[in-house]
């Protein structure tokens, strides 16, 4: 566990420079902004598609 933990850490510091923010801002980026926009964006999709599944399967 400890070197994917470790790989993570270093993607992180990676981007970090790359936008030149620090490793802490870009943590903040990431898993209290980005992630939870991801996850919403991605629960609208799956219902869009339930509700399409749904119509189809109606019988006519």
């Amino acid at each position: 566990m400890d070197v994917i933990f470790d790989w993570c850490v270093g993607v992180l510091v990676y981007w970090a420079h790359v936008f030149g923010i620090t490793y802490k801002q870009i943590n903040v980026w990431v898993f209290v902004i980005i992630w939870p926009i991801l996850t919403i964006v991605l629960i609208g999709i799956i219902l869009r598609q339930q509700a399409k599944i749904r119509k189809l399967s109606r019988p006519r």
